[in-house]
């Protein structure tokens, strides 16, 4: 729904000097993987002197990063400290139908104050994600995201490149200093954009040099809008889409890929030339958040 989070909830603040997408490193029970999450109200920066107020994973947006590897039997500790009941989805993943995720159809809600074991075994490789998959008018969108990485069983599998990158997308909505879900049905037109959580020009630089490559995985953790992402100095090669691998004969080269809500691209980019190379969201006003921003319009520098 369009209820503005609350103030009161909040119980932590952050700012630019926490990061979102932090790696979480699993603990090994009996030769399982075991991380664990727990979601909260938070107060986040993203610009220097913005702060939404997010629906967290482990005080962080995006929520924690869990990499694991192919074949690796893992089990997600949730807990709850929302003022709502929750749930965790793992998007895309092929996993017995209880650990889906979906509040009253495979699984009982997780109360505030209450917790709920996701368990099983990654029998795929790729790029992935999981999300909130309750109230999920507002959950999402609020912040309950985070990036999955699958390393393949066999590391000759993996499409390497020099740097790798995942870039998370998310639309925020602020009026008169309340942060509400950004729905567009109900004329809650976003006027923030993040990337991994910040808003340009407090997004990141990637340091490049000629020649080397960058593979950047886009991840559609927004809600609302299918976002044209674009590279500038030269097209990319799309070597991988929703998590599968695109066979060799059938990769393509493109400047711009949409990438639409669930969906996961990657990509593999060259640095050609020296410079300053930006990669950034085609639709005008995501480039400027706010309309505040810098003339040229921005998300994200490689230099």
């Amino acid at each position: 729904d369009m209820a503005a989070v609350h103030p009161r909830l909040i119980t932590a603040s952050h700012g630019l000097e926490v990061r979102g997408d932090r790696e979480l490193q699993a603990r090994m029970e009996n030769g399982v993987k075991v991380f664990d999450l727990e979601t909260s109200v938070i107060r986040w920066a993203i610009l220097p002197d913005v702060k939404v107020d997010a629906y967290a994973i482990n005080g962080q947006v995006p929520g924690p990063r869990l990499h694991i590897r192919q074949g690796d039997r893992v089990r997600i500790n949730v807990t709850n400290r929302l003022p709502e009941s929750t749930t965790l989805h793992w998007h895309g993943l092929i996993l017995p139908n209880e650990m889906d995720g979906p509040a009253e159809i495979t699984q009982e809600p997780i109360p505030p104050g209450g917790s709920y074991r996701y368990e099983f075994t990654a029998g795929q490789s790729g790029t992935y994600f999981y999300h909130s998959h309750d109230h999920v008018d507002r959950q999402q969108a609020l912040g309950l995201y985070g990036a999955l990485i699958i390393d393949p069983a066999n590391p000759q599998d993996e499409i390497a490149a020099d740097h790798d990158y995942v870039i998370q997308l998310q639309e925020w909505l602020m009026r008169e200093g309340l942060t509400f879900p950004s729905m567009p049905m109900d004329g809650g037109q976003p006027n923030y954009f993040t990337i991994n959580g910040r808003a340009y020009p407090s997004t990141d630089t990637i340091r490049m040099k000629v020649g080397e490559t960058l593979k950047v995985r886009f991840i559609g953790t927004n809600n609302g809008f299918i976002h044209p992402m674009h590279i500038h100095g030269g097209p990319f090669e799309v070597v991988a889409r929703d998590g599968e691998t695109i066979p060799e004969s059938a990769r393509f080269l493109a400047d711009t890929v949409n990438v639409g809500p669930g969906q996961r691209y990657d990509v593999v980019w060259q640095a050609r030339r020296p410079g300053k190379w930006l990669i950034h969201c085609h639709i005008g006003h995501h480039t400027t958040n706010n309309n505040v921003e810098e003339k040229g319009g921005g998300g994200l520098m490689v230099v």
